[in-house]
């Protein structure tokens, strides 16, 4: 039986979006497979190896759940050494083009030497009122130099069209250097960068933060909770010193929405919400 790697790698990551971190079964089984030997004769559909629910459940209690990843833990637990360079590079930008000669020259994330051809930092005005973060650089980006260029940037830019944001949005992401294989960044990867990240907003002081996908929400607001759970609420993000506080909107990363159109409406709905906050601010929730 042939496998299509592009299938199994978007339902993979249809599930990592979703907030699914755990399997059912330590080895994966060919359901498929065992089922044309029991037509074929060649089995009996009572000798399959894997047991029955209720034998499985009779056999031993149902584990404890799994618990989810914490991020504000990993924080407190161990916040990586390079990130006090990173903020003291950060604190010395005075705009955002020696934010970009700052993240270029930083050495203290270990995506910059996996393969990456260059820092990827920002597109967008610079005195937008809204920023868009998403999780990292994929290929496009990291030959292009610049963030959401790829198919995924390509929708992103037609729906800030569609909502009256062109030209009044800052994207920029969690981590500056593509992930190998356009995997999700670790935690401490994203806090490496997070200072540059921080003085980022602090240099373009936007109204509103639009958050795109689960990598991003989890690592800008410290939450554990999934993307579909997060989607949609409004949350505060603030500075480290506290100086700064500004509201955070999670949203369905646009990767998400070319694997799962039929999940555009919510972001689109996501997209109006955060364009009336920026022209409304003051109008009641």
């Amino acid at each position: 039986m042939s496998l299509d790697l592009r299938a199994v790698e978007s339902l993979m990551a249809f599930w990592a979006d979703a907030g699914v971190e755990v399997a059912y079964a330590p080895e994966p089984q060919d359901r498929t497979a065992h089922a044309a030997a029991i037509l074929k004769g060649k089995t009996e559909p009572a000798k399959t190896a894997t047991p029955s629910r209720p034998e499985r459940m009779a056999a031993a209690p149902l584990a404890p759940p799994r618990p989810r990843f914490d991020f504000t833990a990993t924080v407190a637990a161990a916040p990586p050494p390079a990130a006090e360079d990173a903020r003291r590079l950060a604190a010395a930008a005075p705009d955002l083009e020696a934010l970009a000669d700052a993240i270029a020259a930083f050495d203290g994330c270990g995506l910059k030497f996996e393969g990456a051809k260059q820092a990827v930092f920002s597109r967008g005005a610079p005195d937008a009122p809204v920023m868009i973060i998403g999780e990292g650089p994929g290929a496009d980006e990291d030959r292009q130099g610049q963030p959401f260029v790829g198919r995924a940037g390509q929708l992103l830019d037609r729906m800030i069209a569609a909502a009256g944001l062109e030209g009044r949005v800052f994207i920029t992401n969690t981590v500056f250097w593509r992930p190998p294989g356009n995997r999700t960044p670790s935690p401490d990867e994203q806090l490496a960068c997070a200072p540059f990240l921080e003085r980022a907003i602090a240099l373009v002081k936007p109204k509103v933060l639009l958050l795109a996908g689960g990598a991003s929400a989890k690592s800008v607001l410290k939450q554990s909770a999934g993307i579909l759970s997060l989607r949609g609420r409004w949350f505060e993000w603030r500075s480290e010193d506290g100086a700064l506080e500004i509201p955070a909107l999670p949203t369905l990363h646009p990767a998400f929405l070319l694997r799962q159109p039929g999940a555009k409406k919510k972001a689109w709905e996501d997209l109006l919400t955060l364009a009336e906050r920026v022209d409304r601010p003051h109008r009641p929730a």
